[in-house]
């Protein structure tokens, strides 16, 4: 028990460790690198800072301040002068304007911070969260190999909010939704089931929240509607039934601010903001099937794979029911992003992360109610 303390302690130093060194790495970031996208979450924060909740409207005309244009020429943008040539803007004829195309959310959260210390701060802001959850895990472990994995997981969890995180700025606020979500998921399965309408509620505001960041993550919430749905056609009970309804509701009630958005900027609450090659038909493409292979992500999903089959195959009742309800959100994700037509460095950063943060926890849920069933049921001495 000693040696536990001592190690999980350690381990908790060596987290912090890794913490300040990302905040080292973050607090030399500039936030003029030259991309589009940065450009364009950061004139949707300018936006709510200069408007309120007003800045919700993206029309390229609400540029007096010529916020925009000194953006885009700082980072030598050839047409920077002609707003209606922006990046990342979409002319939609349904409202007759150009707008952003992306959601809301990123912007909000930049906004929460001073200008020029936005990106900065937001990445600190979730890697210290991230590290809460890392210690959460790590402080849950009950015996010598759960806290291992769980030291293990930490330091990967942290490194991957500087890589490949720094990509896009949407990605922070993402991993720290995934690694709230992961936590609720494992912890819904193990609870009694008078707390479990309580819990699956406020899953579906985080995965609707996480829909504000990326409008991708939508397909975060695929393998729990599935989930639930295939619950209650095999129950048909009352229970059933307020769990999945309460999931829906509390999931539209977290995106709300994405459907107001497109409402405002796209004509209806159900029309994109996006144009190009986001909106093409589905398609298998060599090229991109090949770049994911050789990227990160892949091993993150060979992982998440790997180990809810072994969830699957070594253990049987609930920790069951989290591998069958991860392996149905993986499905759909791959399914959606092989058949996407393009490629970046973390499009399915969020499904990896929150399939691996469920596993996670489910499994030191798994293995610390073992170590709890061998304490107090002690192996008599061999004589």
């Amino acid at each position: 028990m000693v040696r536990m303390k001592l190690f999980r302690l350690l381990c908790g130093f060596g987290l912090l460790a890794v913490l300040a060194s990302n905040v080292w790495t973050i607090s030399r970031w500039s936030e003029s690198r030259g991309v589009y996208d940065d450009v364009c979450y950061l004139r949707q924060a300018h936006l709510f800072q200069k408007y309120g909740l007003g800045g919700i409207d993206t029309n390229v005309i609400f540029d007096g301040d010529d916020y925009l244009k000194n953006k885009l020429k700082a980072i030598d943008y050839a047409e920077w002068n002609d707003v209606k040539r922006a990046p990342c803007h979409t002319w939609i004829p349904a409202t007759d304007k150009y707008v952003m195309q992306y959601p809301p959310g990123t912007g909000f959260a930049l906004a929460l911070f001073r200008e020029e210390l936005q990106v900065i701060s937001l990445y600190v802001v979730t890697n210290v969260t991230i590290l809460a959850f890392a210690l959460l895990a790590l402080f849950r472990a009950r015996d010598p190999a759960s806290l291992a994995l769980a030291a293990v997981f930490g330091f990967a969890a942290l490194y991957l909010m500087i890589n490949p995180s720094k990509a896009s700025y949407s990605v922070p606020p993402t991993m720290m939704l995934c690694a709230a979500a992961g936590f609720l998921t494992a912890k819904y399965f193990v609870e009694r089931p008078q707390r479990r309408l309580l819990l699956i509620t406020q899953l579906g505001l985080l995965v609707g929240l996480s829909v504000n960041f990326r409008l991708p993550n939508l397909f975060l919430a695929a393998g729990y509607c599935l989930y639930l749905s295939g619950a209650f056609l095999l129950a048909r009970s009352k229970e059933t039934f307020l769990r999945g309804l309460s999931f829906g509701i509390a999931f539209l009630i977290g995106m709300a601010p994405t459907l107001i958005a497109n409402a405002i900027n796209a004509g209806s609450p159900f029309s994109t903001t996006y144009g190009g090659v986001d909106v093409v038909p589905p398609e298998l493409n060599r090229s991109v099937l090949l770049s994911y292979l050789v990227d990160v992500q892949f091993t993150l999903l060979a992982i998440s794979v790997a180990w809810t089959v072994w969830l699957w195959r070594f253990d049987q009742g609930r920790a069951r029911q989290v591998a069958l309800l991860v392996a149905i959100n993986l499905a759909v994700n791959l399914i959606f992003f092989m058949t996407h037509p393009i490629f970046t460095p973390y499009y399915i950063i969020p499904i990896d992360m929150l399939s691996l943060w469920t596993l996670l926890f489910a499994t030191l849920d798994r293995r610390g109610e073992r170590a709890a069933d061998s304490t107090a049921f002690p192996q008599p001495a061999n004589a």
